[in-house]
């Protein structure tokens, strides 16, 4: 490549900015990714009591508190990714949730055999989650967002 050809112009995202189906494509994206903690987060607030409980079992010190926390940034984020607002500084707070909330709950190596293979799957599912926000944090929301980036 030319020092003077622009990187952006002919890089693989370079379409999803400017191509007829990539801007769809990021959007369908956000969607899928802000439904799983829209639904989380909902659950939590519709549960909370319960959600208090499994925060407490967790470890987690003052777990009422924690867990509104955890409801308002899964909704909230949510919400902003599904919208394309403030989306970069969305997708880095739901990565650092989801980094802290893996740690705490799906330490894997500690369950007994019979739960092994489910906690695995989720961590590794989380892990996948962080990577897909980390393309979002990266490249922005697309066209089709209230940031526009």
């Amino acid at each position: 490549m030319s020092a003077n050809m622009d990187a952006t112009a002919t890089s693989p995202y370079a379409a999803a900015r400017s191509g007829s189906s990539g801007p769809a494509l990021l959007l369908v994206a956000r969607i899928f990714i802000a439904a799983l903690f829209l639904v989380a987060g909902t659950r939590k607030l519709l549960a909370y009591a319960g959600t208090v409980g499994y925060f407490t079992k967790l470890g987690f010190p003052a777990a009422d508190v924690l867990a509104a926390v955890a409801i308002a940034i899964e909704i909230g984020g949510g919400l902003m990714l599904l919208a394309g607002w403030r989306t970069r500084w969305a997708a880095w707070l739901l990565i650092v949730f989801v980094a802290v909330a893996t740690a705490m709950a799906h330490r894997f190596w500690e369950f007994e055999p019979a739960q092994f293979n489910n906690q695995l799957n989720h961590f590794l599912k989380n892990i996948a989650l962080i990577g897909g926000l980390l393309f979002v944090a990266c490249f922005g929301p697309g066209r089709l967002s209230v940031d526009k980036s």
